[in-house]
């Protein structure tokens, strides 16, 4: 029985984390241009939109087919290694709308087998080494992913306009305004500029 409870815990300790990173991640489009969530970022193309749809992609995969419940939309393959990270950025011909849509869609199928299974439901990942897993080992690694991702959303939506998914209130009550920020930045840089003029003496 304790085994039990033990297990409907961490599955829904999981699950909230995913459905709360989730959501981050799509509030880092709000208030942007088409180009400001299409545009490269990074040398490698990182942009946020793309963000939102490799994720989509993915976890319709992972909680989808994997546990024999395929998200009932087409989902891309790759078996092509020239097509491979062409779900890392969208097309003219792909709306915002599309995109976060779909994501939208894959919540509500992953949410319904989440609820379905047992953390210790067997699946297959075909794609990896050991690919007898469970729903615990797939939770672990979506939660992962989007987590990082998430991340990467952070700094990029900070490049563009240096908008952070802070409380507001409370950074207010902490006196963290922009002044604090510009101030605190001129430190860091301060003390990297010693750092290497000390290492280089």
């Amino acid at each position: 029985m304790l085994a039990l409870v033990i297990d409907d815990f961490v599955k829904e300790y999981l699950h909230d984390e995913l459905r709360e990173i989730r959501a981050v991640l799509l509030r880092k489009l709000d208030g942007l241009s088409e180009y400001d969530i299409r545009r490269p970022l990074t040398s490698t193309g990182t942009n946020l939109l793309g963000l939102v749809k490799h994720l989509s992609v993915w976890e319709a995969r992972y909680l989808g087919e994997v546990f024999d419940r395929p998200f009932r939309e087409y989902v891309p393959r790759w078996h092509d290694p020239a097509r491979r990270g062409t779900d890392l950025w969208a097309t003219e011909y792909e709306t915002r709308e599309e995109i976060t849509g779909r994501y939208q869609r894959v919540w509500a199928h992953s949410d319904a087998t989440i609820a379905a299974l047992a953390i210790d439901s067997p699946g297959h990942v075909p794609w990896w080494p050991r690919p007898d897993v469970t729903l615990f080992n797939v939770l672990v690694q979506i939660l992962t992913e989007t987590s990082r991702h998430a991340g990467h959303a952070d700094i990029l939506r900070e490049q563009l306009d240096g908008e952070v998914d802070m409380d507001a209130e409370e950074m207010a009550r902490r006196g963290q305004d922009a002044a604090f920020w510009q101030h605190r930045r001129a430190e860091i840089e301060r003390a990297a500029k010693a750092a290497d003029a000390a290492s280089a003496g």
